[in-house]
């Protein structure tokens, strides 16, 4: 695996969010400086952690998913299969760095959550729906009323729900797809479909299995709700750690460092946290079924090995100034926006679609999922169209929710037209996109997005309690767009068909 070509991604994931910041950091819209080197830094950490963390994922957590994936479908036990699916499904999501991120920032807001509490529910959500996502698979459902049905009931709850929770409800279905739970979830998906060679079935399992998380939220908040626990006036922002530090008694060069420096250990052990089960997970399998050869067992301890060293790097450089930088510089242009209005309100307007148009792009994710599509498809859906239809959807998806963070209305006002119009389109677009649509608001959600992005959005919104909603957006622009082109697809295949003719 070449390491130089996982770095250039990366590089070119984060690389156009820190220009725009410092640009708009260092001129319109001025930040300390303190706040900006912080930042630089966490974003070299953060970029260089997630190349570590990615060459792991194709090391040893991709290979060991499309095993287990054609393993168990050889096995021709059903039951088995789903399981297993399930225990893969909890184990997978309980490890993925950006529900940790996520978590965390929910518990800032809530202080009565739990993160645990939180990180299992959304766990067991992905658990659940990746059982149905795999029986879809292998008995050859309809992935259009699977669909349906699920965002049907998704919605019923979502009436009962307490407001301020459904933009975590819809947030954590985005947030769990992201660098460790994707690669994972497609390789199993697509190691069932290569058994049963069913190209139409490949795609879609992602999508699914969004749906768990945002449904279980639902229900921890119901839940929450009817047992009294749940208090929307105890909900509040809490300060950030490194601004509690006392400026005056450190040195410059101190105050740059020590927050990193207090969230080393604490950071290792939330890693190691998050990789041990999974790597506890490949040693059952390797007993019970996999009995693969001591290269190729070794070949994925390197890539646990990379994967842990990875994660540690990435969280300490998130936690330990990109996103306090990202929640500043939201709040700081959220604050001009509501005071002075015009143009700093086009400019917040204008900054969350150009961070939606680059992000999206830049997502390693996007990239695993445009490949896929490419060669599924025999090249007739062409990548680049895909970012294109992509992009626009992630940029709109942004700005609305920057638009709804200083404006504040109900987050239901727009996804639940939103969600009604996505479920029309399924009626009209051919199967494959819809397949394609409904992971890709899975993976456009990706660890920028649930890092920098919500901690922007959050800051433009002064932290209240029902602030989130921004990877709910993220997650369900995509669903339009991409139905959209595969409408545009069939129609110009009619239209070539006819011309034959």
């Amino acid at each position: 695996m070449d390491i130089l070509n996982k770095f250039k991604e990366t590089v070119v994931s984060v690389l156009p969010v820190m220009a725009i910041v410092l640009l708009l950091g260092l001129t319109i819209v001025p930040m300390p400086s303190l706040v900006l080197i912080r930042f630089v830094i966490g974003g070299i950490l953060l970029t260089v952690g997630l190349t570590i963390f990615l060459l792991g994922v194709d090391l040893g957590i991709q290979p060991m998913g499309e095993r287990c994936g054609a393993e168990l479908t050889k096995k021709r036990n059903l039951p088995l299969l789903l399981v297993c699916a399930f225990a893969i499904g909890f184990i997978v999501t309980a490890a993925e760095p950006d529900i940790q991120v996520f978590a965390n920032q929910v518990k800032n807001i809530f202080q009565f959550v739990n993160k645990s509490v939180v990180t299992f529910v959304i766990a067991g959500g992905v658990g659940v729906f990746i059982v149905i996502g795999l029986a879809r698979t292998v008995l050859n459902l309809s992935i259009k009323w699977i669909l349906f049905i699920a965002y049907t009931i998704l919605f019923v709850f979502a009436f009962i729900a307490p407001n301020s929770f459904i933009g975590i409800a819809f947030d954590s279905g985005g947030a769990t797809t992201g660098p460790m739970t994707v690669p994972f979830i497609m390789a199993l998906g697509l190691g069932v479909s290569a058994v049963r060679s069913d190209n139409d079935n490949s795609f879609g399992l992602t999508g699914i299995c969004s749906i768990g998380p945002i449904l279980a939220v639902l229900l921890y908040g119901i839940y929450l709700k009817s047992s009294g626990t749940f208090d929307s006036d105890a909900a509040k922002q809490i300060a950030d750690s490194a601004s509690q530090i006392d400026s005056a008694s450190l040195s410059f060069i101190a105050q740059i460092f020590v927050p990193i420096k207090e969230i080393f250990s604490h950071t290792i052990m939330e890693a190691l946290k998050s990789i041990a089960p999974l790597f506890g997970l490949f040693v059952v399998f390797q007993i019970t079924l996999l009995k693969m050869t001591m290269r190729q067992v070794l070949r994925l301890i390197i890539g646990f090995i990379y994967a842990f060293i990875g994660l540690s790097i990435f969280l300490i450089g998130v936690n330990g100034g990109f996103m306090q930088a990202g929640a500043e510089l939201g709040q700081t242009l959220g604050n001009l926006a509501i005071t002075k209005g015009g143009f700093f309100y086009v400019l917040l307007i204008g900054t969350g679609l150009a961070l939606g148009a680059i992000i999206v792009c830049a997502e390693p994710a996007v990239w695993v999922l445009s490949e896929q599509v490419e060669q599924v498809s025999g090249g007739t859906i062409k990548r680049k169209a895909l970012l294109i239809f992509l992009s626009v959807g992630t940029a709109i998806a942004i700005g609305l929710a920057l638009w709804r963070a200083v404006a504040g209305f109900n987050l239901k006002f727009i996804l639940v037209p939103g969600y009604a119009i996505a479920m029309i389109l399924l009626v009209f677009c051919p199967k494959l996109f819809s397949a394609i649509a409904f992971d890709s608001g899975g993976v456009a959600s990706g660890p920028l997005t649930s890092t920098f992005i919500l901690s922007f959005t959050l800051g433009a919104a002064n932290g209240q309690s029902d602030s989130f909603g921004v990877i709910a957006l993220v997650a369900m622009m995509p669903l339009i767009a991409i139905q959209i082109m595969g409408i545009i697809f069939k129609v110009k295949q009619k239209k070539q068909s006819g011309g034959e003719k």
